[in-house]
Parts: structure tokens; C-alpha cells; sequence
């Protein structure tokens, strides 16, 4: 079973820590190596001058016929064959090898004959001591890499939690929250204390503490948050002229559809009127999403049963719309706002799909069906979009765009989607009290 991670961890902090524990042991194995080789030389360097100095000593006493001290031997037994064969050939050396159970630093050098004259020392002492060093660089290489890896992991959380951090704010700007910002720390001004005026101590107010240095998630943060004011600008400035236009149009426009009603009868006159009436109803619209864009909406919460306001909102559309009630439902809504939405989605089933069209209640689940092509694919991926259709379509866009904009004011879950067999669906999920 894999261990859980935290949500901030990935795989930027997997990999710091793996580089960070790969770099630790590469560098306590080098300096253990380094000391364990450093001090092993010395000490064996010791003993070797040592028994070489007990070898000449044993070989002047030999020479001159004295008996020779403790551990010094003529072909003593234990000396190594190599040592041993390497003395009878005229050469003196040493070796550590183990006598009686235990490690001695053997010397040797040629005697008369095919004999080799030996001194034996003990290295119990100096082979504890390496072993000792040994075990103390396995035991500090051991703690220094837990500390480290502390340490570095630590620091790479703290840099992964910033960035996390970020990657949510993009998400939540993504998603439409403009006010979202990061605010991190360490994007602050900083103060430069040498360019900064004096002033007198008793005067002066009190200096905010100085913004830490900005580092690279600092920047990734502060370039994130200018992005998101200026996109957040933008839109603003968007929303409140298309306020502006519609709210102007409606003057000129209430007197142009008053002289239409002087004129008189005929084709003209119709043709004047319906362009006149299409220009009101898309000013309308204008009107109603900017003020949905502002997101100051109220809504006037009411229980009503679904089943007969979606028959309501069917007549006032005027269309020949079946209205299925699988299971009836009462909800808390707002019955304009959302007679609103039921009537923009029959209306564009008839404008864009083909008949029949049939509106279901299941419960708090209204479902809005046609027979036509379905929905284009960037609308069924992305949502409805202003002042764009496909396929020759008749309208703006915005009927859909102001059924979502509804929906989201109501709390509600406005879905698009295309049949299997054929044909678009708009699934509206609400909030349900109670059903019948």
C-alpha cells in the first residue's frame, strides 16, 4: 500500500528529496572514505616503522650472536609464506596478519641460509581503533544525512506550500474568482535603509519592517497577482460599458419604438418594428448581464413546487413544449429568476434544435431536450459564450449566457450536453425541500 501524501507534496518535493539524500550519502561516503583511508595509513604507517625498527634492533642482536627479545624468531611459526619468501629472496617487509587469534604486524628480513628472521607486534590495539574510526564516520554519516534531509525537506516544503498555494489562487482566478490574489509575503517593497532621508528620531513615524528579499516563487506570485488585477481591470471595464451602451440605448430606442407605433399599416412598418423590438429584447439582455456580471443580485426566496412552474414558465414562453413531471419536488427559489432560466432553455431548443422538444421534472432535476444537431462542441466543453453561434445559427448568444448566469445566482447546476441518439440537453439540478 502507498503511503498518502500531503496535498502540498509532488513531484518537485520528491525529487528535492531525492536529490537531497542522493548528495548527502555521495558526500558522506567520500569523506568517510577520505578519513577512514587518512587515519588507516597513519596508524599502519606507525606500526610498519615500529616492527621495522624492532627487525633492525633483532637483527643486530642476531649478527652479533645474542639472544634475541621476546617476539623475535628465526622462521617463527605463523609468518606468512609471502613475507617468509619475500625475506629468503634479500628483501626486508611487513604485514598484518592474524596470529594466535588475533591481528599482528609481522616484519621480516633475510637471515644465514634459507631462513628469515621475523619480529611479531601486536595490532590489536591500532586494528580497535580503525574499527572504532569506522564505526564513529557510519554513525555522524548517519545522523549528518538525517539532518540534512530534515533540513532540505523542511526548505522544499516551504517552497512547494508557496507554490501550492499559487497553483490554487490560478485555479480559483480560472474559475472566475477575480478577487483571488496570493498576497505573498515576500513580493512586499523592500526598504533601503541607505538611500532612505534622515529625519529626527522624535518626529518620525515608525518605519514598517523591511519586505524579505523576493525569491523566484515570490515572482511567480507578485506576476500572478498583477495578472489577475489587470484581467480583473479589463473585465471591469468591459462590464461597465457594456452597461453604459445598453443603459443609453434604452432612451433613443423607447422613442424609436414609439414613433414605429405612429406609422402607418403596412410591410414597412412591420419590418420596422420587428428590428425595432429585436434591438429592445438585445438590450434587455445587455442590461441583465451586467448586472449578473456585478454579482449583486438579491434573490426572493420562495417554496415553490416545481412540477407547475416549469408549466408556467413553458406557456410564457409560447412554444409546443412537452412538460413531462416524472416526480414533482418543492424547492426555495426565486420564481422569476428561475422561470427565467426554464424559458431562455425551451427558447433556444426551438430557436437552434428541432422539434419535439419535452422539459422533465425528476425531483429537483429539470432536464430541457430537442432533436436537433446538439450543442457545438465549444459549448459543451466550455460553457455558453457571448455573441457567439456556429452553423449559420439566428441570435447573440446570450440566452444560454443568461440562463447560466441565473442558475449560478440561484445556487443551481446548469449542465449542456448532446444525446447519444441525437439531439442537445439542458440539465438544470436544484436544491430540493421536500418531495410528493
Amino acid at each position: 500500500m502507498r503511503p498518502v501524501l500531503p496535498q502540498w507534496s509532488g513531484t518537485l518535493a520528491a525529487k528535492a528529496a531525492a536529490f537531497i539524500t542522493v548528495m548527502c550519502c555521495a558526500l558522506a561516503a567520500l569523506l568517510g572514505v577520505l578519513v577512514h583511508v587518512q587515519v588507516t595509513n597513519q596508524t599502519v604507517g606507525q606500526a610498519r616503522d615500529q616492527a621495522l625498527q624492532r627487525l633492525t634492533q633483532a637483527t643486530e642482536r642476531y649478527e652479533a650472536g645474542d639472544s634475541l627479545e621476546r617476539g623475535a624468531g628465526v622462521d617463527p611459526p605463523g609468518l606468512p609464506p609471502s613475507l617468509r619468501n619475500l625475506a629468503v629472496a634479500g628483501d626486508r617487509g611487513t604485514m598484518v596478519a592474524d596470529f594466535a587469534g588475533r591481528p599482528t604486524m609481522w616484519a621480516a628480513g633475510p637471515a644465514d641460509g634459507d631462513r628469515a628472521l621475523a619480529v611479531a607486534i601486536d595490532y590489536s590495539q591500532q586494528a580497535r581503533t580503525i574499527a572504532g574510526l569506522d564505526r564513529a564516520i557510519l554513525w555522524s554519516s548517519g545522523l549528518a544525512i538525517g539532518a540534512t534531509l530534515l533540513v532540505g525537506a523542511f526548505a522544499v516544503t516551504r517552497v512547494t506550500r508557496r507554490l501550492h498555494t499559487t497553483a490554487l489562487v490560478a485555479r480559483r482566478i480560472s474559475a472566475g474568482d477575480l478577487d483571488a490574489r496570493v498576497n505573498d509575503p515576500r513580493t512586499g517593497p523592500r526598504t533601503d535603509h541607505r538611500t532612505a532621508p534622515r529625519t529626527d528620531h522624535r518626529t518620525a513615524p515608525r518605519k514598517k519592517a523591511p519586505a524579505r528579499p523576493q525569491d523566484e516563487v515570490a515572482a511567480v506570485a507578485a506576476a500572478l497577482d498583477s495578472m489577475a488585477s489587470s484581467l480583473q481591470g479589463k473585465l471591469l471595464a468591459e462590464q461597465r460599458f457594456t452597461a453604459d451602451v445598453a443603459h443609453e440605448l434604452r432612451t433613443p430606442l423607447t422613442g424609436l419604438h414609439a414613433a414605429a407605433e405612429l406609422l402607418p399599416p403596412g410591410r414597412p412598418t412591420e419590418l420596422v418594428r420587428d428590428r425595432v423590438a429585436a434591438l429592445r429584447t438585445l438590450t434587455e439582455d445587455l442590461l441583465e448581464i451586467s448586472r449578473l456580471d456585478t454579482g449583486r443580485e438579491q434573490l426572493e426566496l420562495d417554496t415553490e413546487q416545481l412540477g407547475p412552474l416549469a408549466e408556467r414558465a413553458v406557456r410564457g414562453a409560447g412554444s409546443d413544449t412537452e412538460v413531462r413531471v416524472v416526480r414533482d419536488v418543492a424547492v426555495e427559489t426565486d420564481r422569476r429568476r428561475l422561470e427565467r432560466v426554464l424559458g431562455n432553455l425551451v427558447a433556444n431548443a426551438h430557436k437552434h434544435g428541432r422539434g419535439p422538444v419535452v422539459l422533465t421534472v425528476d425531483g429537483p432535476v429539470v432536464t430541457v431536450r430537442d432533436h436537433g444537431d446538439g450543442f457545438p462542441e465549444y459549448l459543451v466543453a466550455h460553457g455558453p459564450q457571448r455573441f457567439r453561434t456556429e452553423g449559420g445559427a439566428r441570435g447573440h448568444g446570450l440566452g444560454l449566457t443568461i440562463a447560466l448566469g441565473q442558475a449560478e445566482v440561484l445556487g443551481a447546476r446548469l449542465e449542456f450536453a448532446n444525446a447519444p441518439d441525437g439531439g442537445a440537453v439542458a440539465t438544470l439540478t436544484l436544491a430540493a425541500q421536500e418531495e410528493r
